[in-house]
């Protein structure tokens, strides 16, 4: 009878075990899908990017550095060497560097007019919003995972498997800020 009762807990066990290694292999793989799916909405923004630059040099003459910036940080964004948490650093300072563009064009009222560049932005800001919604289902798969990773029991099976806390995608402080206009254009 003790040896029914001691196969009954271990198949318990067994079966306990297998949905804590199931669950955490689900948040882990969803994790890397989320991210995963900014990558593909960067791409977007990276591939627009010089749609914009383009369009926006034809109008502005001072603003060239800006726009060199903008050029240099989506080269860097680009590289697949970076680590994670450089990449987020780096389309971090890209989405500031856009912000700026933005705000530099409104010096340019037959640049706002032109159509080409009012679809080109229409499109930036439709990619814009999707990064950042990529972005928010990112930090919950994030969260999700984390809380799984250090929440006991499951924390000891991801010791087990090697598995640890991932970063969330934060913004950095100077995107935080406001833009400062008089800054911008030198004034």
């Amino acid at each position: 009878m003790s040896i029914y009762i001691l196969a009954g807990v271990s198949v318990l066990f067994l079966i306990i075990g297998m949905v804590m290694y199931n669950g955490l292999i689900s948040k882990k793989n969803k994790v890397e899908y989320a991210f995963s799916s900014i990558d593909v909405m960067l791409k977007k923004r990276h591939d627009l990017i010089p749609n914009l630059v383009a369009a926006v040099k034809q109008y502005m003459t001072h603003e060239r550095e800006l726009l060199t910036q903008v050029t240099a940080l989506r080269t860097e964004v680009m590289n697949p060497k970076l680590s994670e948490a450089q990449r987020f650093q780096a389309e971090g300072k890209l989405s500031s560097m856009l912000g700026k563009v933005q705000v530099a064009v409104e010096n340019y009222p037959d640049l706002k007019a032109n159509t080409n560049f009012l679809q080109l932005q229409a499109a930036m800001n439709e990619v814009e919003e999707q990064i950042s919604a990529s972005r928010r289902a990112f930090n919950a798969s994030v969260y999700d995972y984390n809380n799984s990773v250090e929440m006991f029991p499951t924390n000891i099976l991801a010791g087990i498997m090697g598995l640890r806390r991932r970063a969330s995608f934060e913004i950095t402080e100077t995107e935080r800020a406001n833009v400062d206009v008089n800054q911008l254009f030198g004034s």
